[in-house]
């Protein structure tokens, strides 16, 4: 299952249009070429979303699922993340309106619908329940194989969870094709998934094979491409992340890209682990990726830097010019300035 460029899709967003819940759906209207004729969110109905979030894109901000079907939609995709992944119960109202309503389901919940009783009740001819978030089949453990791949291969690494890894190999994959590279975006997380239709949902797969669905992800984007970009997760600086070691081993990446929030001093939510400088965290992840000789030495090429949060284009250019200037590396906000210089950075001496 995938969310095709003729879908219509209305997306599930109530208090994530400006809330922390609401990534998946604010990276859906982002990238997705599906055409999002909706977003429900009750807190920001009527509003703009170019002001509220500055993506360009005209969709209209309604307050529930019954102003929604109005526009026509498809399919329902769920894009906010409720702490503990269970949906209020008004929210779930919503979901079955849709489904009654005729509409296909993407859901990227940790809590799975395609089996639940009711709604199968309810879904007709032609109807489906996408559950982003399953471990794939026929895992193995990691073997270090994509090493030998031809192509290179770059991760997106964090100083902490939800600073912009996924934006940023985006950018960079749209880059590389726009300049006729055969490139390849593998997707981890349930909105990358949604976006590329293929992938793995790593948090949804069992540690022991973490690095080997990893691995068989990135073996099988590779064998036909010039560079992989590889969508990052957590981080290790992060005390409650077990993804980004995965990624590492599983990937074998030449290239590293590090990925950071402009002012952002410490974890969010944990103000008792700080974030050491950047030049620091750099030394951290080539010394992890290369585990003391035992992989290829990898290099943190360029640092992507998240301003989303600054308004103003010039205070965000000095923000870029000081991480500069701090780690010696190249650096831009590649949802903001394009994927350029990240993507030269990537290529030169390679």
């Amino acid at each position: 299952m995938r969310i095709e460029d003729n879908h219509r899709v209305a997306i599930l967003q109530h208090g994530g249009i400006l809330g922390s819940s609401g990534k998946t759906g604010l990276t859906l209207m982002r990238y997705s070429s599906a055409k999002i004729v909706a977003a429900i969110d009750q807190e920001s109905a009527g509003g703009s979303l170019k002001e509220l979030t500055g993506i360009d894109r005209n969709v209209p901000i309604v307050p529930d699922i019954a102003a929604a079907l109005a526009f026509q939609p498809d399919i329902l995709a769920i894009g906010i993340a409720p702490s503990g992944g269970a949906l209020p119960p008004e929210w779930w109202r919503e979901i079955e309106t849709a489904v009654r309503a005729g509409l296909s389901i993407v859901n990227g919940l940790h809590t799975h619908l395609g089996h639940n009783p009711e709604l199968q009740m309810l879904l007709s001819d032609g109807q489906w329940i996408w559950d982003v978030r399953q471990e794939p089949p026929g895992l193995s453990i990691a073997s270090a194989k994509a090493r030998d791949l031809s192509c290179r291969r770059v991760l997106t690494v964090g100083t902490d969870m939800s600073v912009g890894k996924m934006s940023t190999s985006i950018e960079m994959n749209r880059t590389a094709k726009r300049r006729g590279l055969r490139s390849h975006f593998v997707a981890t997380g349930q909105a990358g998934l949604m976006i590329a239709g293929e992938g793995i949902a790593l948090d949804a797969v069992r540690v022991d094979f973490a690095a080997g669905a990893v691995e068989h992800a990135v073996l099988r984007a590779g064998r036909d491409a010039d560079i992989v970009f590889v969508e990052g997760q957590g981080s290790l600086l992060h005390p409650g992340s077990t993804a980004t070691l995965p990624l590492l081993r599983g990937s074998q990446p030449t290239h590293l890209v590090l990925v950071h929030r402009a002012g952002q001093t410490h974890v969010r939510n944990h103000p008792h682990v700080p974030i050491p400088p950047l030049p620091q965290v750099i030394q951290l992840y080539e010394m992890v990726a290369a585990a003391a000789g035992a992989f290829a030495r990898t290099r943190v090429a360029a640092v992507a830097l998240n301003t989303g949060h600054i308004k103003d284009d010039e205070i965000a250019l000095e923000a870029i010019n000081h991480i500069r200037y701090e780690t010696g590396l190249p650096c831009t906000d590649p949802v903001r300035f394009g994927g350029a210089e990240l993507l030269e950075a990537i290529s030169k001496g390679s």
